[in-house]
């Protein structure tokens, strides 16, 4: 129901899109989240855009750097990472939600899609 893809190698201070490609169906009743996984470490959650009103929760390790945008025409979620930084890689994931807040708890994700890899390093 949610695939995410567009990851890969990125050089630090450069950009990358990721898409997650989800339903209207689904987006016309879930927030879409997306969520990263560094290695060794607990997943979490990076930024959101609501159901209805298309406003936006970033975290503050990302803020000014990523945004999320909807893709109307070809049904995704898109995330942007610009002024990308070693420490941004990580496993990527895009999910439903049954709102979008700060700090959106894993364990409150309606439905995860596959995870895209991003590696940023020189």
């Amino acid at each position: 129901q949610l695939q995410a893809s567009g990851g890969g190698l990125a050089q630090p201070g450069g950009s990358l899109t990721l898409s997650c490609a989800v339903s209207r169906f689904i987006q016309d009743r879930y927030a879409i989240g997306w969520f990263r996984q560094a290695p060794g470490k607990e997943r979490e959650w990076v930024l959101c855009i609501s159901r209805i009103s298309d406003s936006t929760s970033v975290a503050d390790s990302v803020k000014g750097r990523f945004t999320v945008s909807r893709d109307v025409a070809n049904n995704t979620v898109d995330l942007h990472m610009s002024g990308l930084k070693p420490e941004d890689t990580a496993v990527y994931y895009c999910a439903s939600l049954f709102d979008c807040h700060n700090n959106y708890d894993v364990r409150g994700v309606k439905s995860w899609g596959q995870g895209t890899l991003v590696t940023v390093s020189s």
